[in-house]
């Protein structure tokens, strides 16, 4: 009797566990008399007759699936094995895991911005995480016809749609095009909602959405990263000196027109700046000069010459011509 009941053992299990597979089906249909059941940390045990769902097991371990499952079964817990006679039923194992995935655009999503009629070419990158919580919708829609699912799956459908979402999202929320990263989080959780009704009915949620990085055309990166070293200047005459060296350093070993361009450009606006500031200083000067000869007129009127020269400055002590110029002081 022994002999008998040993070759007509199974054990049923997931063998060939993978962390990117989502559920597996148990290929033999026949549990056996004297059949195990073994189930694994991260996964759950649903057995399936005709397609509908007869009994969850979430507790990891090993059991005797006459003794220990079949009673809890919801239409075959009166089910007796026979001599030769097995019951016929699907089992199927769901990794409970919470899976993380890579995302990134595959080519660049034209964004629409001011000043850009064909919109700004952006390229995106960043992470989602997803999780199995409905199993009745779950085998409603996939398990039933398939053995097994795996991640990629799921990451093909989402990015299949999610192109469509980012231009979506990112003119909504995106509050500075130049600085989409500021506004990353706010576009991320409108994505992760709409991405949550799309895989829903499958049974499955969208747990996290992350962008790590938008990526610009590098002529508007350059612009960007130039803008922001000069927004770190502060001072606008170290500013025009930069411009005048950031000129000169392009056009080294190039004569194309533009460089040459940006060059006088920088060297024009310096010019005008040291201008401006020379007639600053002139204004200063005719000030001060102003108010000495008004000084000397004061003197001159109390019947005194003046101390000191009104054209150079030189001490005169009252002389009537300044020994240094010449100068007619009274």
């Amino acid at each position: 009797m022994a002999f008998f009941g040993n070759q007509f053992t199974d054990v049923v299990e997931w063998e060939e566990f993978r962390e990117d597979m989502i559920f597996y089906k148990w290929a033999n249909k026949e549990v056996k008399k004297g059949s195990r059941l073994i189930i694994r940390p991260g996964q759950d045990a649903i057995f399936l007759n005709n397609g509908k769902i007869e009994g969850i097991f979430e507790d990891d371990g090993e059991y005797d699936i006459e003794s220990e499952i079949v009673p809890f079964l919801s239409t075959l817990k009166g089910f007796r094995f026979g001599f030769n006679s097995g019951m016929r039923v699907e089992v199927l194992f769901v990794n409970t895991k919470e899976f993380v995935v890579r995302w990134g655009t595959q080519n660049p999503i034209n964004i629409p911005a001011p000043g850009l009629p064909g919109g700004m070419p952006i390229r995106a990158n960043g992470t989602f995480q997803f999780r199995v919580n409905d199993y009745v919708n779950l085998i409603d829609k996939i398990a039933g016809v398939r053995t097994s699912y795996m991640v990629e799956d799921v990451k093909i459908r989402i990015t299949a749609v999610l192109d469509q979402l980012l231009m979506k999202w990112i003119p909504k929320e995106g509050k500075d095009m130049f600085n989409l990263q500021a506004n990353a989080h706010d576009i991320a959780k409108g994505i992760q909602d709409d991405l949550d009704m799309q895989i829903m009915d499958d049974g499955m949620k969208i747990t996290g959405f992350q962008i790590m990085s938008f990526n610009y055309p590098k002529e508007i990166q350059d612009m960007i990263n130039k803008n922001a070293s000069h927004g770190m200047v502060g001072d606008i005459s170290r500013y025009q000196q930069l411009s005048v060296a950031d000129a000169m350093d392009k056009s080294t070993g190039s004569n194309t027109a533009s460089d040459m361009a940006g060059m006088m450009m920088g060297m024009n606006i310096a010019k005008e700046m040291m201008d401006d500031q020379k007639e600053s200083s002139n204004g200063d000067s005719s000030s001060g000069k102003e108010t000495a000869e008004s000084g000397t007129r004061s003197e001159s009127g109390g019947g005194k010459g003046p101390n000191f020269c009104p054209n150079c400055g030189q001490k005169v002590d009252g002389a009537k011509f300044c020994p240094n110029c010449g100068q007619k002081l009274s």
